[in-house]
């Protein structure tokens, strides 16, 4: 499974080069990017840095005109957080516009999506995103109280959306459409190994933003290892992970 992290640091940036990291970008951070590496560029919303559709596609038609354009593997459509028709009516022209600049387009799994109700035809990577919620009465938080919550009204424990069982089958059809498949705020060893045994091609982070020099050895510790279904565990609750 490939990690896109954000080019922090030079041993960061020389990992990238050297083919064991790929590299994320988005509006906001505006990085360079980094020569002979895999790139995918991201919205920004769920950070609330987007710029608007005519900036974002501004941003991307630059990118799409520097050298290597092949080596993005996606870029990301506007989407809503927490809700799948309101990403699928937001992000529904932007697909088209992203491939017309030349680029993959990515479409954002978002809470409620179902393998029966994506418009394969229309991206060419999955981002699977969403926020925890529950699972038996469907509860899912507002988005500004994600970091409080962890269990619905009725009491129950809240479970991450992109591990579960929609997600899960969401990845399985994509696989078998040959759709690339990314998994978003992956940040532990539990979440990387949980996403590998998903079936997920890629996964992006923070983790090493935040002590690129300290992190990296374990985060490619973690990437190398193999994802063994008796020892990995989907998480319930992980708080930014």
């Amino acid at each position: 499974m490939r990690y896109f992290a954000t080019a922090s640091g030079p041993r960061v940036r020389e990992a990238m080069r050297a083919g064991l990291l790929d590299q994320i970008t988005t509006p906001a951070s505006r990085n360079r990017l980094e020569p002979g590496a895999a790139w995918c560029a991201d919205n920004g919303i769920y950070s609330g840095a987007y710029p608007g559709d005519r900036s974002y596609l501004r941003w991307l038609a630059g990118l799409a005109r520097l050298p290597g354009p092949h080596r993005c593997r996606f870029a990301v459509a506007p989407d809503v957080v927490a809700d799948h028709h309101a990403t699928l009516l937001r992000s529904w022209a932007m697909l088209r516009r992203i491939r017309w600049i030349g680029l993959p387009a990515a479409l954002c799994a978002q809470n409620g999506a179902q393998p029966d109700d994506l418009p394969w035809d229309y991206f060419d990577a999955v981002f699977l995103a969403g926020v925890a919620e529950c699972t038996p009465c469907r509860y899912v938080p507002d988005p500004a109280d994600l970091l409080e919550a962890q269990t619905c009204p009725a009491g129950h424990q809240l479970a991450e959306w992109k591990t579960g069982p929609a997600a899960a089958a969401i990845t399985a059809e994509a696989k078998a459409r040959g759709v690339w498949v990314h998994m978003g705020r992956v940040n532990t060893r539990a979440r990387i190994l949980a996403a590998k045994r998903m079936g997920c091609d890629s996964a992006d982070g923070t983790f090493l933003a935040y002590g690129p020099d300290q992190n990296l050895p374990s985060l490619l510790a973690w990437l190398s290892e193999p994802a063994v279904p008796s020892t990995v565990q989907l998480e319930l609750f992980p708080p930014t992970s």
